[in-house]
């Protein structure tokens, strides 16, 4: 793993030139770092304690150190508008996967994963037990460019 993701100094600027904050709140530094050195976590916050940045942080570092892209399952299709929608403005490639989007616009979305284009990915969880998104998974994997972990989930398993 690179150090580079390891850096606070690159966590904290990442979170001042991206997002606009200049400090962390409660224990987001501590979950930030602790993710950003290959470890799960499972965060409980309430609504509005800044959750999100303590995915959105780590995976762009990680995909600035080159080692791919992040996965975000979840079924809140207005949550996956919104975070991309912000993501966007701030400059960070993002993307949804879920049933909105028209086959074209899906489609256009799988290319740029396979070109490596999109930092993080918000898919829905129906989506991603899909062989067409099993598939797309295993190439990114193959690749080295796809982490849901410090590792690719084995996407062979039996459903």
């Amino acid at each position: 793993m690179s150090t580079e993701v390891l850096n606070p100094p690159n966590i904290l600027s990442i979170l001042s030139e991206v997002f606009g904050y200049e400090s962390f709140r409660g224990p987001q530094r501590n979950i930030i770092e602790h993710v950003t050195s290959g470890h799960d976590a499972l965060v409980l916050m309430p609504t509005g304690g800044g959750k999100s940045l303590c995915y959105q942080i780590p995976a762009i570092a990680r995909q600035s150190a080159g080692q791919g892209i992040t996965i975000v399952v979840s079924p809140l299709i207005a949550l996956m508008h919104d975070q991309v929608g912000a993501l966007h403005e701030a400059g960070v490639s993002a993307a949804f996967l879920n049933s909105t989007l028209s086959p074209e616009d899906a489609q256009t979305i799988e290319q740029r994963l396979r070109r490596g284009e999109v930092t993080l990915l918000y898919a829905a969880p129906e989506r991603i037990n899909t062989p067409r998104f099993l598939a797309q998974l295993d190439a990114l994997c193959a690749k080295g460019g796809a982490h849901g972990h410090r590792r690719c989930p084995n996407s062979r398993r039996h459903h």
